[in-house]
């Protein structure tokens, strides 16, 4: 049904733009809330809408809408706003046509999952928390699911259809002695289905031991330590400080960072490796397809330690004179696709954590990412637990652990990279122009990397 309304308005319009696609979802969701010992809210929804995206001389038009009614008119609308724009020659990646529907196998599916359910089960992970210890304070447990079906039809003759199912929990315990005040928390996110949602009292555990523990931690002392990164910690950092400027909209409009990230830039030992690979099966930033109808692929950005690669949009490559890698995609049929990152890993190494460990006198355990800020290549991130290293041993915990410093830097201070690679699918998603939070996984393995200025007392 949709692929004949679709096709009908292309063929109509096609001759009055260099190109156009035509988007639409359908989404239901619903979400549950605690806060402390209360229901804070609870969600139930269903929404449709799509987009038209229409190129002429290089301008684009962009018009989304709820009512698929008169979608004629917003293909001409869309093409009106291009005309108005454009004053150059439009270019894309050439790319063939694609004709394809794909669904998603759920072990567990959520919907058909009463709304009691549900919220009982997230009442008794809030309940883990609440009763953990006298010295909880206060709780957030917030669980979302959403299944959505995107549709896609372009002038060039693509039509796909891909299923998009996605759930998450997170976990806040909020732990007071006195004056000191200290936040944990603890995520989890699945394209799989509700099943493992349903065995993760483990993390809302973790949630309130590690907030009750960082009660007896002492501020780390300042200074410039041999740090090692955990795998969601070494995973938000290659995501954040290095991912974002691997992405070609961004590159292309800079001229200072295009210099920066030029290829074939040594950028660390040949033992690092970065990949974004929006193909594994069922990772949160995973699609056959991406939002311009470009099949998802494994990309090296840093390979044997050379700047080896970027991440495009059809647009973005033609301009560059590469190839298109499967990295355009939009939050919702509010938003145009931009060049966004999928799953962005650090590849294993060959050094077990021990041997990481091994000759360090003093330095730091750095674990989990409380919150951070990058700022071209300079970044600082904020770990959600800590310890201190001594004479190659994990010792005491410390907190405030505030690493800061210069990626390119940092990069080539890596001494050493784990075998212990780890995917890490939280709840909460990446952000950029406006669209966020929208789903990505990272993943890394322990990093021990020197010379890093840690900021504390």
């Amino acid at each position: 049904m949709m692929r004949e309304i679709f096709e009908k308005v292309l063929k109509n319009k096609k001759d009055k733009a260099d190109y156009i696609e035509i988007r639409a979802e359908k989404k239901e969701f619903t979400t549950i809330h605690f806060q402390g010992e209360k229901l804070e809210k609870i969600n139930c929804s269903q929404q449709i809408g799509g987009d038209v995206r229409a190129l002429v001389k290089g301008g684009w038009g962009f018009i989304s809408f709820n009512q698929f009614d008169n979608l004629e008119e917003k293909v001409s609308e869309a093409i009106e706003v291009a005309r108005l724009i454009g004053k150059e020659e439009s270019r894309l990646a050439v790319n063939s046509p694609v004709v394809e529907i794909i669904k998603q196998d759920l072990d567990k599916d959520f919907r058909q999952i009463s709304l009691r359910e549900k919220k009982e089960l997230v009442g008794n992970y809030n309940n883990i928390i609440m009763n953990f210890s006298p010295q909880i304070q206060s709780s957030k447990v917030i669980y979302t699911d959403k299944f959505s079906t995107i549709y896609f039809a372009n002038s060039e003759g693509s039509y796909i259809e891909q299923e998009k199912p996605f759930l998450s929990v997170s976990f806040t315990a909020i732990a007071r002695k006195g004056d000191n005040v200290q936040i944990a928390n603890e995520s989890i996110g699945t394209t799989k289905g509700f099943e493992i949602i349903e065995k993760i009292s483990p993390k809302a555990q973790r949630a309130a031991s590690r907030a009750v523990n960082l009660l007896r931690a002492e501020s780390v002392e300042g200074g410039e330590y041999t740090v090692i990164l955990d795998q969601i910690l070494g995973g938000v950092f290659i995501h954040e400080a290095f991912g974002h400027l691997s992405e070609a909209d961004f590159l292309y409009e800079d001229e200072r960072m295009s210099g920066l990230m030029k290829l074939g830039k040594k950028f660390g030992s040949p033992k690092l490796n970065v990949v974004d690979d929006g193909s594994i099966p069922n990772l949160l930033g995973s699609a056959k397809y991406d939002d311009e109808g470009i099949r998802t692929r494994k990309n090296y950005l840093i390979k044997d330690g050379i700047l080896v690669g970027r991440l495009h949009s059809r647009e973005t490559a033609a301009k560059m004179g590469e190839e298109p890698t499967g990295n355009a995609r939009a939050l919702n049929y509010r938003f145009k696709p931009i060049v966004r990152m999928t799953n962005t890993y650090i590849e294993n190494g060959d050094t077990p954590f021990e041997d990481l460990l091994s000759g360090i006198k003093k330095g730091i355990y750095a674990k989990d990412c409380y919150g951070g800020m990058t700022t071209f290549e300079m970044f600082t991130f904020s770990a959600g637990e800590g310890y201190m290293i001594r004479d190659g041993k994990i010792a005491e915990p410390v907190k405030d652990v505030v690493l800061s410093g210069n990626l390119f830097t940092t990069l080539l201070n890596i001494e050493g990279v784990g075998n212990d690679l780890k995917m890490i699918e939280s709840s909460g998603g990446c952000g950029k122009s406006g669209q966020g939070p929208l789903p990505v996984s990272f993943g890394s393995p322990h990093l021990r990397i020197k010379k890093v200025v840690v900021g504390g007392k």
